[in-house]
């Protein structure tokens, strides 16, 4: 018989997420007090399998701008218990996370999120699955923020008007900025607690991803980005430098004379220190390059955000999937 977690709630986020999702529910079943399901405008029937396995369904008006940030307030509202289990529609949850999870909350009263290892379940399949399975396996103990799937006490996010929903991305880090200020902490836990399903197979997908990223990283600096919090101005600052500034400075100096085209070889010099430092090896060697190549994608995501926020008009969703 599978242990009820009388105190927790589950709220998970979805479209169009087909045998995924049928996989995420049946990983809570029995497991949760209360099974939400926001849908964000499925056509695969998506609502109606939620139902058959006993969720509670919010179908999102599709009419407002989408995101990730209001369907979970959406769900947040519909929760009763004290802890909500956040999940993507596309993760499924370990059999053993919800109860070390619980556990934790209850030893640290002053913790208002706590989550654990996701994985991704695919990361043979291609290396930007591996990329990320490398990306989510982050620092264990007290941290600055989580991500989509993470355990959080509903009073501490109610207390701080729950998530951002104008967010097209980074909606969690931006909410685990006000959790801090508002003086609660956040954790990471050495325990498993998600499979993940990226099924990113081509370039062109995890380009608008890394696209999407620096567009969170624009925001959060914008939002949050004063001293004492910082927050995602290195990123930021990172992506414009190699992404953006250094490609014009080469442009503009080749102009004067062919042999500043030699400046271009701090690519490939880059992608090498990153390597070495990484301790090298295949796996070392293509994060490193695809830590340098994403600058030029984030780039591009810093400035949709600053044209956006200049010309007065909400920034649209970047979808990869």
């Amino acid at each position: 018989m599978q242990n009820l977690a009388p105190r927790i709630d589950a709220v998970v986020i979805g479209r169009n997420e087909g045998a995924r999702l049928i996989a995420c529910l049946q990983s809570l079943q029995g497991r949760v007090q209360r099974l939400i399901y926001v849908d964000s405008g499925s056509t695969d029937g998506s609502v109606d399998q939620a139902r058959a396995l006993g969720a509670e369904v919010v179908a999102l008006d599709m009419s407002l701008p989408f995101t990730a940030a209001r369907a979970r307030n959406a769900g947040l509202a519909l929760a009763r218990a004290d802890l909500v289990q956040f999940v993507d529609g596309d993760c499924t949850v370990d059999p053993g996370w919800l109860g070390a999870a619980e556990r934790f909350l209850g030893e640290h009263p002053n913790a208002a999120v706590v989550c654990g290892r996701r994985r991704e379940a695919h990361p043979e399949a291609s290396i930007y699955n591996a990329l990320c399975d490398r990306e989510w396996d982050t620092p264990v103990g007290e941290a600055l923020a989580c991500g989509g799937d993470a355990l959080m006490r509903r009073a501490a996010l109610e207390a701080v008007g729950g998530y951002r929903d104008s967010l097209i991305a980074g909606e969690e880090p931006e909410l685990c900025v006000r959790l801090r200020q508002a003086g609660w902490t956040i954790w990471r836990l050495d325990a498993e607690m998600t499979r993940h399903d990226a099924n990113i197979t081509r370039v062109g997908q995890w380009w608008k991803r890394a696209r999407r990223a620096g567009h969170a990283f624009a925001e959060g600096a914008f939002l949050h980005g004063a001293p004492p919090e910082r927050h995602w101005v290195r990123e930021t600052r990172r992506a414009v430098f190699w992404g953006a500034g250094l490609p014009v400075l080469i442009v503009v100096l080749v102009l004067i004379t062919p042999w500043a085209l030699m400046l271009s070889l701090i690519y490939p010099a880059q992608v090498a220190r990153l390597a070495v430092r990484d301790g090298g090896g295949r796996s070392g060697w293509v994060w490193a390059f695809f830590t340098v190549l994403g600058k030029f994608p984030e780039a591009l995501g810093v400035a949709q955000f600053h044209l956006a926020r200049l010309r007065g008009k909400n920034a649209t969703l970047v979808e990869y999937k």
